[in-house]
């Protein structure tokens, strides 16, 4: 099913040349929808919005869209930014046109919430300069959608603000792609995955096992020996943290190095990236076929299992 974008959008560009279907209405953004209820077409449609909280908004658009492309499920997006913070690396006239501030879509109905990282690692959660303003919106996604999913730092704030986990600095940047594994075979999210699977991780902090299996609420179902914690659920599933970028495009973390290493920070190459660790090398991707099947699986069995067809809409439980 060729996702939906605003007619215009900058990443439709991107999948058209990776042969991704992509549906660019000319009619008004959905933004201009009337806020009480979100409206569908004809065919079934998941309305989400992301809160998307990246520097490079761009690439992240194209990350995401990328991969719910590959649901058979038609896919509506509000794209979503704090009001109380100003993007550097976006254009403004990026931002006006393609996407709403969080006071203009907190009233409103969605299927799905999807919060991305963010570069503020190394603040505390309270010294984040739009905090508060996502804090509150993360309490009215709770009851205004039907499922979450929080990337990386989001993970850890979402995890933070609901449950009080805490996040800990690491003596070195968690960065590169590692093994993980499925702690229930059972669970739907990791239905297709294979034994040991890979991901990329690009963060400062983590998040510690024994503070998450301390709290009853939540359910550690994914981790790794080397980037620790990776997948956290709670609420029968309604809600799902990803401490790593299960998104990132092949290069991203390449770019990530080389920007690291013009600033002269203390970095070394990304581990099990590269052949040989070698940056001269191009890099080895190992976790596509596990983003698909992540994200996927999370629009089936998170999403759609949390909301239900009336009148040719979906009503939220």
């Amino acid at each position: 099913m060729p996702v939906t974008v605003p007619h215009g959008f900058p990443a439709a560009e991107y999948l058209k040349s990776e042969h991704i279907a992509v549906d660019e209405p000319t009619a008004a953004h959905s933004l201009s929808a009337p806020s009480s209820a979100p409206s569908f077409a004809p065919s079934f449609a998941l309305r989400l919005a992301v809160l998307n909280l990246m520097p490079m908004k761009r690439e992240t658009e194209a990350d995401l869209l990328r991969l719910f492309s590959n649901s058979p499920l038609r896919i509506e997006i509000d794209w979503v930014r704090p009001g109380t913070h100003v993007s550097k690396n976006t254009p403004a006239e990026h931002l006006r046109e393609y996407y709403a501030v969080i006071d203009d879509v907190k009233d409103r109905l969605y299927d799905g919430f999807v919060v991305t990282g963010a570069p503020v690692e190394h603040l505390e959660f309270e010294a984040v300069d739009y905090w508060d303003e996502i804090a509150e919106f993360l309490d009215r996604m709770r009851t205004r959608a039907g499922a979450s999913l929080f990337v990386c730092w989001a993970a850890q704030a979402a995890l933070y603000h609901y449950y009080g986990v805490r996040k800990y600095p690491l003596p070195n940047k968690m960065f590169g792609v590692f093994e993980h594994t499925v702690g229930d075979a059972a669970n739907p999210l990791f239905r297709g995955f294979d034994d040991v699977f890979y991901a990329p991780h690009s963060r400062y902090t983590e998040i510690r096992r024994e503070e998450v299996l301390a709290v009853p609420e939540l359910r550690l179902v994914s981790e790794s020996d080397e980037a620790g914690v990776y997948v956290v659920q709670s609420r029968n599933g309604r809600e799902t943290f990803v401490t790593g970028h299960s998104e990132y495009a092949p290069d991203t973390l390449h770019k990530e190095y080389l920007r690291d290493v013009a600033k002269n920070l203390p970095i070394d190459p990304p581990r099990n990236y590269y052949p040989h660790d070698n940056p001269d090398n191009p890099p080895t991707v190992r976790w596509r076929s596990h983003a698909n099947l992540l994200f996927v699986n999370w629009l089936n069995y998170c999403v759609l299992k949390n909301a239900r067809p009336r009148n040719n809409n979906i009503e939220l439980l």
